[in-house]
């Protein structure tokens, strides 16, 4: 997740900031909006798991400002990550007055999850109308354990 994460964040430097208005089929989900909303999920699964205090993050506007968000990114996800190597265990969640429970695996996992899924809607994005970002299949499990072994050796 956090490795692939970069990688699309870095792809969007190569694109004008035109690009960040492109959208598939929904207006209101333009390139600029779901980088935001991939940051503001990665705050959220953050704040699950470790109730760590919420970032303003603002909609993108330009490259300079995806490259902004692309830093914090990393550091939610590289505190994410970190609740892997704990027991899983129900976490208690507060929200607007109520509190509720999830396992720490499936927080986890929805992380990934939504990470995922809306790279995929931005890439999408990003190709109907025009644009050529990074291509999905060099962030696949295959294009990550080539990294993992590069990294390793």
């Amino acid at each position: 997740m956090a490795w692939a994460n970069q990688k699309v964040y870095a792809s969007m430097q190569s694109l004008p900031d035109e690009a960040l208005s492109a959208y598939l089929v929904n207006p209101e989900w333009t390139a600029g909006i779901i980088l935001h909303h991939i940051a503001n999920g990665c705050d959220w699964f953050s704040y699950c798991l470790t109730q760590a205090k919420w970032t303003d993050i603002k909609i993108p506007t330009s490259m300079s400002e995806v490259t902004d968000i692309a830093k914090l990114v990393e550091t939610l996800d590289a505190r994410i990550l970190t609740q892997a190597d704990l027991p899983d265990e129900s976490v208690t969640i507060q929200e607007e007055g109520q509190s509720w429970q999830a396992l720490r695996s499936t927080i986890l996992a929805q992380s990934v999850h939504h990470a995922t899924e809306h790279r995929a809607q931005l890439i999408d994005a990003l190709e109907y109308k025009g644009f050529k970002p990074i291509n999905l299949d060099s962030i696949d499990l295959w294009a990550f354990a080539r990294f993992e072994r590069i990294e390793t050796n």
